[in-house]
């Protein structure tokens, strides 16, 4: 199984993206944060042989030429190695920082999709440029503005899905859904693979194969003091994401819904750092994948090797020296 691990900021993506290419991994990523999500990946796609992907590029405020236009850049600098990763965000988010509207998330996904898709097209085959959707039309494009064909074809696109409803979007109109990273086995069986299913009921055979690319929370030590460490960091990370009612589902799957209001209600009053006391034990097996780098990749193999041929690993800690290296190998292997 391929892995794919993140970068951050600026001035360290460059060596970041070095040090995880030499570490095994096959591409890394970038998250919505303090920086552009697309800057970081050009700098490590520049550096190093990875591939790169947006995970994610908030759809709702961009425009789809933009999107596309960035995304493209991103492949030719990767070597036809570049995913367009997509997500709603929430509508607190996308209504009152950036300013636009949220209703109707998983149309407005779809639709955002198709008119990338539709840019693509028209770039890689000069058909003419004709997207009419429900939130977004598209039907100019000269040649001064259109890149070359790339010999790997477009970008694929990706979803960031935890719904039903989102998740079975993904399905019908993108090349992947990201399974957002709180999740757990059961729900992910229970309710993400139902809702791909019945998204794949409705997929034109034309999109070609979809994929599912699970994220991860990996909690791994190769002893107890460092599995102590990736502990703390997996706990704090689980406790700040269920603050978002969104995740409220997967809590409640595994019988920890009251987790989320009171993790909202510290998020309220700035009580950062009790966040991870609100995640015990259970949770954090239930959710993160654990262990030594053998049981992560054991554990891993159990719950996605049937639906998965690489992942995105989350680490919000500082791996000892050596560890990513023999993580991402026995995953890999």
């Amino acid at each position: 199984m391929r892995v794919l691990a993140p970068v951050y900021g600026l001035d360290g993506a460059a060596d970041e993206a070095r040090s995880l290419a030499a570490d095994g991994v096959d591409g890394v990523f970038t998250f919505e944060g303090p920086h552009d999500v697309f800057v970081p990946l050009a700098l490590a796609a520049a550096a190093a042989d990875v591939s790169v992907m947006t995970n994610v590029a908030i759809a709702f405020p961009r425009n789809a030429v933009h999107l596309a236009h960035a995304a493209w850049d991103l492949h030719e600098l990767s070597q036809g190695r570049c995913t367009l990763g997509l997500g709603a965000q929430v509508r607190t988010h996308v209504e009152r920082r950036f300013g636009v509207a949220f209703d109707r998330p998983a149309e407005r996904m779809r639709d955002t999709v198709e008119a990338v898709r539709a840019v693509f097209s028209t770039w890689q085959t000069g058909a003419p440029l004709d997207h009419r959707g429900p939130f977004r039309t598209h039907t100019l494009m000269t040649p001064m503005f259109s890149p070359q064909p790339h010999p790997s074809g477009p970008p694929r696109i990706a979803v960031g899905g935890l719904g039903p409803r989102m998740c079975g979007i993904a399905a019908e109109v993108a090349d992947e859904l990201a399974v957002m990273p709180v999740t757990s086995e059961r729900f992910f069986n229970d309710r993400t693979l139902p809702a791909v299913a019945d998204g794949l009921a409705r997929r034109s055979p034309t999109l070609g194969e979809f994929g599912i690319l699970p994220e991860l929370i990996v909690a791994c030590g190769r002893d107890a003091p460092e599995q102590a460490v990736a502990d703390a960091g997996c706990r704090a990370l689980l406790g700040f994401y269920a603050s978002t009612p969104a995740y409220r589902p997967v809590l409640e799957h595994e019988g920890f819904g009251g987790i989320q209001p009171a993790a909202q209600q510290m998020v309220r009053e700035a009580r950062w750092g009790e966040l991870a006391s609100l995640v015990p034990d259970e949770l954090l097996d239930l959710v993160a994948v654990r262990g030594t780098p053998s049981e992560v990749a054991s554990t891993l193999e159990r719950r996605y090797g049937a639906h998965a041929v690489r992942v995105c690993i989350y680490t919000p800690y500082e791996p000892a020296m050596g560890l990513m290296g023999e993580l991402v190998t026995a995953i890999s292997s």
